[in-house]
């Protein structure tokens, strides 16, 4: 049965605590994705992938969540 988002179970909120089982692996793997990439290609795949893993999330009121937390710090340095 294919869902979508007025379907899609919801998440309560972001997850902010370590939730990675093996985080040294997740962050070899990642590093590892970007090896030999240009800065622009970088930012194309860090482009892709947030929005590969927004579709996976799904739940609008988690994603705007770590919208936020994301941008802190950033909005006074104008």
């Amino acid at each position: 049965m294919k869902t979508d988002a007025t379907t899609a179970p919801r998440s309560a909120a972001l997850v902010t605590a370590p939730n990675i089982g093996r985080p040294d692996d997740f962050y070899e793997a990642l590093i590892d994705t970007h090896r030999g990439l240009t800065d622009d290609q970088s930012r194309d795949v860090n482009c892709k992938l947030v929005l590969l893993l927004a579709n996976h999330i799904g739940d609008m009121d988690v994603l705007r969540e770590a919208m936020a937390i994301a941008r802190r710090g950033y909005d006074d340095q104008a």
